[in-house]
């Protein structure tokens, strides 16, 4: 990559431009290794109140490989997760890395003709699950190539008396497991040994991480053991004040993502810092702030919903969130109304960021302390390349200021689709093609317009969702929003918005308010004329807004309204 990139004319101070070449050839268990042997004693997971040691961690980690290995699996084999954030997750994940394994994390919540999908596309050989969402995996596996399960309990590693009291009064939930499964914490028994695997960073694969991708069901992303200690490395490069031991990195967003299993458990281990887990998202968000508060969280990545909903919760200021000095907002557009409210509250620095399933994720950023600019993405992370290209060919490079389709290339962007014929479309010359539509400003900072498969037509206009639904922040009575186009025979398509209000907005305000604000804040051929109120907008498990959910629901109510 040339070092003549104009985005360098504005780098951040102490943030290296490039990765050292051999922390690129290292295997992620490394990582760990690492970490124990110069910071043995630092806390690396805080569950339940419960904290485990990194010395602590890397004894469960291998008594677990050696566990594996005795069950039949070896390099290259599959395992599925199905856990939610938990002391399990991490142990099962270094080991598979220690083993050469490759993990593929299933979302809790899904059903079993998804999880029968994952598991039978990626030849899941074991089947890692909590017993209290184990039973629709039931369903699936006969039609899978699964051959072991190991059962996990959420309270598995809470001390004895509060696992006894916490089951007597009915707070630790349980659910029974087939007969012939493993407990995974009898396998922490097993004796550690050496166990030796020849790696080759930039081919073997240590993640297939599923992606819906824009048509079809969802796809493996193939994940090197280079990508993701790629990304870890570019990722805590990017905060130069990260203290080892120090820092505590909040985890309320689900590891089997790929944003938080980079952003925080890889994070958290390649720098000695504590991972603190929420198994879900609290039923009360005072919770989450309670516990930030207890702990002193002071990283915490997340989303714009996550920040919305902090920003709204009724008693936020009764807590104390001074120990958060940095965020990152990814997967998905972060309003600049959210952001400015959040870094009030907090007094920390919310930057967002920018990242996908198939770059590890993160591939941008803002400068966590250098010079930020709202509304962009910030900056390419170390070493890594980007470009805008004209959105139809994909081979013309637009100038700055231009909006194209967004491309990147460097050591975090995957191997390639899994059983596919997409890859020959997606990864070009070694630069991945995004399908996101974005430019790049005169000074390199990048911004995001909108998906190619979400922009809207309207009248012979090209409509951004995005933009829309950043006016509609600054309507005072909205809380979440999300903009689609709706086929429309007399403009091509028509903009509809689905806003969630605030709780004091709640029969005060009509639809025709809406629209009415909305036609005198925006131009004529942008602004909604169609506005449904939910009480909230679906979302993604990593909280990212779900706009093509919306529109099939929509469709689907046309279809059967004519049909």
């Amino acid at each position: 990559m040339s070092e003549e990139r104009v985005w360098f004319k504005f780098w951040p101070e102490d943030v290296p431009r490039h990765i050292e070449p051999e922390n690129l050839e290292k295997p992620i268990y490394r990582l760990l290794e690492e970490t124990v042997e110069k910071y043995p004693d630092n806390t690396a997971i805080i569950f339940l109140d419960t904290k485990v040691s990194y010395r602590q961690l890397k004894r469960y980690v291998d008594s677990f490989a050696a566990a594996l290995v005795d069950l039949g699996v070896g390099k290259g084999d599959v395992i599925g997760l199905r856990l939610p954030n938990c002391i399990h997750f991490v142990i099962a994940y270094y080991a598979a890395m220690k083993i050469g394994a490759v993990i593929t994390a299933n979302n809790p919540l899904y059903k079993a003709a998804e999880i029968e999908h994952q598991f039978s596309d990626a030849g899941a050989k074991v089947l890692i699950a909590m017993d209290i969402v184990y039973e629709e995996a039931a369903r699936a596996l006969p039609k899978t190539k699964v051959e072991k399960v190991i059962g996990c309990n959420i309270a598995d590693f809470l001390p004895g008396f509060k696992r006894f009291l916490g089951k007597l009064l009915g707070k630790v939930p349980s659910a029974p497991m087939p007969a012939s499964a493993l407990r995974f914490t009898d396998l922490l028994h097993t004796p550690a040994r050496d166990i030796q695997v020849k790696f080759e960073t930039a081919e073997d694969l240590a993640v297939l991480q599923y992606t819906g991708g824009t048509t079809g069901k969802p796809k493996g992303a193939m994940l090197t053991h280079r990508n993701l200690v790629a990304n870890a490395h570019q990722t805590a490069a990017w905060d130069p004040r990260q203290v080892a031991g120090k820092d505590v990195i909040g985890g309320v967003l689900p590891l089997f993502h790929i944003y938080a299993m980079t952003t925080v458990m890889n994070l958290a281990v390649i720098s000695g810092s504590a991972m603190l887990l929420f198994p879900k998202p609290p039923d009360d968000w005072a919770d989450l702030l309670a516990a930030i508060q207890k702990y002193r969280v002071s990283l915490f990545p997340g989303v714009a919903a996550l920040y919305n909903a902090i920003n709204n919760h009724p008693r936020v200021k009764d807590f104390d969130l001074s120990s958060i000095r940095a965020c990152i907002s990814g997967a998905g557009p972060l309003p600049e109304d959210i952001q400015t409210r959040f870094e009030e509250l907090s007094g920390a620095r919310l930057i967002e960021g920018y990242g996908l399933t198939e770059s590890s994720p993160v591939s941008h950023a803002n400068p966590v302390y250098g010079r930020r600019k709202l509304g962009t993405i910030g900056l390419p992370v170390p070493d890594t390349d980007a470009k805008i290209v004209d959105a139809e060919t994909g081979e013309k490079q637009m100038k700055p200021n231009e909006v194209g389709e967004l491309c990147i290339k460097g050591p975090q962007v995957m191997k390639g689709y899994y059983r596919t014929e997409e890859n020959k479309d997606v990864l070009r010359d070694g630069w991945l093609y995004t399908g996101d539509l974005g430019m790049m400003d005169d000074e390199g900072y990048f911004i995001i317009v909108d998906r190619k498969k979400d922009l809207i037509k309207r009248s012979g206009y090209s409509v951004f969702p995005t933009e829309i639904e950043e006016y509609m922040y600054k309507n005072e009575h909205v809380l979440e929003c999300a903009v689609i186009g709706l086929p429309d025979e007399k403009v091509g398509e028509e903009i509809k918005v689905f806003i969630a209000l605030k709780p004091e907005s709640k029969g005060k305000v009509s639809e025709k308010d809406i629209v009415d604000w909305a036609k005198s804040n925006m131009a004529a051929y942008k602004y909604p004329r169609l506005v449904e109120f939910r009480e909230e907008i679906p979302k993604g498990t990593a909280g990212k807004i779900l706009r093509r959910a919306l529109k099939e629901e929509e469709l689907a109510k046309r279809e059967a309204k004519s049909g």
